[in-house]
């Protein structure tokens, strides 16, 4: 099953994505339909159905209580940064305000011209868990989506916290759509074009720690709830570790795509 959050009239409405249509469904949002008991029978329900090519995607899930976010879990992207292969998971947050849609611009910071990409393939939790195994943790998972984090490096390396960096308003976008477990392998290539250039390209099967291992670690730590976002890291070809670096402009064209969860292509613009 393939879930959206679409734009109507002012409103937002959760959809179920059939084709080129999207079924609109009896929740405000993905993360409003995750929470609803028995929320997969929710998500078959029949609804108005709208043209994708007439709405606006929002982030699939808007509003979720918690964004956790993997540093340095890609194989080749630590060799890149010319780390050791991490034994725990490295964690910082993000906050829903940094959320953009799948085609909404992103919005350059004005204190900063360091503004880099990473592809994350996102993990969506559909279930309440807490300290669980890895049978429960993969149980717990309700879908995967495409998220570029797309990062301020002067600003995450001001200090060893990067969440500064990493939370500026109106830069990550996240979607398009929440793909079901059962319709998504864990093989798929993740890509990043800047202006039509690739930039990063490899396969999610190379992240150190992966979902499962990601829900069951995190939980052990907080309670994850229907909605929150597991941001599982990047691979190799970010701007930063280019010589010279590389970092988006106004007017740069940024294109996230890993194969069977769609893209996300999204336009960097100086604010208004």
């Amino acid at each position: 099953m393939k879930l959206a959050t679409l734009r109507l009239g002012g409103t937002t409405a959760a959809a179920r994505v059939e084709g080129d249509e999207a079924v609109a469904l009896a929740a405000s949002d993905v993360g409003a339909l995750l929470r609803q008991d028995g929320w997969q029978a929710a998500a078959a329900a029949d609804g108005a159905r709208h043209r994708l090519s007439d709405v606006d995607l929002a982030p699939v899930v808007p509003a979720p209580g918690k964004i956790v976010c993997v540093g340095l879990n890609y194989r080749n992207h630590i060799l890149e940064m010319g780390r050791e292969l991490p034994e725990y998971p490295t964690l910082f947050a993000k906050y829903p305000e940094a959320l953009i849609g799948a085609g909404d611009d992103i919005e350059l910071p004005k204190v900063s011209s360091a503004i880099d990409w990473e592809a994350e393939l996102a993990v969506v939790v559909g279930s309440r868990v807490r300290g669980v195994d890895h049978a429960a943790a993969e149980a717990a998972i309700a879908g995967y989506a495409v998220l570029n984090d797309v990062t301020v490096r002067d600003y995450q390396y001001r200090t060893k916290q990067w969440l500064q960096g990493k939370t500026f308003e109106a830069t990550t976008p996240f979607g398009p759509y929440l793909v079901t477990p059962d319709e998504f392998a864990l093989d798929a290539e993740i890509v990043t074009e800047v202006d039509g250039e690739v930039m990063q390209q490899s396969n999610v099967k190379d992240l150190v720690f992966g979902p499962v291992q990601l829900v069951s670690y995190i939980s052990e730590i907080i309670t994850l709830n229907p909605g929150d976002v597991i941001a599982t890291g990047t691979p190799g070809g970010v701007g930063h570790a280019r010589k010279p670096p590389r970092y988006l402009t106004a007017g740069s064209k940024l294109v996230t795509r890993i194969d069977g969860l769609g893209e996300l292509v999204n336009i960097a613009k100086d604010p208004s």
